[in-house]
């Protein structure tokens, strides 16, 4: 084992996932946790209380609630005076309207203030399925990442949602949250070390040949990848990391240093994302062969999550063949 990771044990989480749940409803449960005990918390949306998995929270606490309508810019600007004024309020839309419709209030009211408001970005990636391109955020990390003082996370499963929403609310200063509509694998449990800004070894190796760092959705296909990596005697170890930014530049150095090639994989455009972090990252550190998944300068289109997953080259032989290209390239 090496360091900055901790020891890794298999009874931390799953390999073989058991059981499907969408990541925006450990949003939702983080909400009502924090409804309880964290007075200061209210909750925003703009006309999607279902969707963003609210609903719960406005009905147990009506008075810490706003209802903002189809108006993603004033929901913005109403969170930043709450959240400079007290209290921990957490705006919740899909990403496509928010970051998307609001970026500029969400980077002059909220960002520029340093105010105290987490931004939930509901229905991210390609994987929000049949809504199409319109709906389908795969910009929004980058969009984020590059905002000064914002934090973004993005968890790869439910349970880890529920916990990165609960650390959100003790972060000071404005979050950026990440969540899918569709059902994904429960990997994590109660038990699954998080930490905001730490990544956490999910997969290890005697002498593993290639680090895959993955984040969001894509963490459970890289363990499967990885599975099948290891019936065709190819070694990896793979981590999740769930903190965006601030990036752990230590467990990325220490995965390198190891392995001699990385692949990262996200369910984002690789320009800008997890990938061009992790490749600015090691353009200052030393230079390292990095392969990329995720889409490739492209829009979404409609269809069943799976199949638009597999099509934009998101799939479990995507990262495959991205670990055979990358250990190629160490030679």
């Amino acid at each position: 084992m090496f360091e900055p990771f901790a020891k890794l044990n298999q009874n931390m989480f799953k390999v073989d996932a058991e059981g499907r749940r969408a990541t925006r409803d450990g949003y939702g449960e983080g909400l009502l946790a924090l409804g309880e005990t964290n007075k200061s918390v209210v909750v925003l949306t703009a006309d999607l209380s279902e969707s963003t998995r609210t609903e719960a929270f406005a009905k147990k606490y009506p008075e810490r609630f706003f209802e903002c309508g189809v108006a993603e810019q004033n929901m913005a600007t109403i969170a930043a005076g709450l959240g400079i004024s007290g209290k921990t309020p957490f705006i919740s839309s899909y990403a496509t309207f928010s970051p998307g419709r609001n970026l500029e209030q969400i980077r002059t009211t909220i960002a520029y203030n340093d105010a105290n408001v987490k931004i939930a970005g509901h229905h991210a990636g390609v994987s929000v399925g049949p809504d199409g391109a319109t709906h389908q955020a795969t910009e929004d990390i980058a969009w984020m990442r590059t905002m000064p003082n914002m934090k973004v996370i993005v968890p790869c499963d439910a349970v880890e949602a529920k916990k990165a929403t609960l650390a959100a609310a003790k972060i000071k200063g404005p979050v950026y949250l990440r969540f899918a509509r569709e059902k994904s694998p429960v990997m994590t449990t109660g038990k699954t070390p998080f930490t905001p800004g730490k990544a956490e070894l999910f997969w290890d190796s005697k002498k593993p040949e290639v680090g895959i760092v993955a984040c969001g959705l894509l963490v459970a296909t890289a363990l499967r990848a990885a599975q099948e990596l290891k019936a065709d005697g190819i070694e990896v170890a793979v981590i999740n990391v769930h903190t965006v930014k601030p990036l752990d530049g230590p467990a990325l150095r220490a995965l390198a240093n190891r392995t001699g090639a990385l692949v990262v994989a996200e369910e984002h455009q690789v320009a800008g994302g997890l990938g061009g972090a992790v490749a600015e990252f090691f353009a200052k550190e030393g230079p390292v062969p990095i392969e990329f998944v995720g889409l490739h300068d492209t829009f979404g289109q409609s269809g069943p999550s799976e199949e638009l997953l597999e099509f934009y080259g998101m799939g479990v032989g995507d990262i495959k063949s991205a670990v055979k290209r990358a250990k190629r390239r160490k030679s």
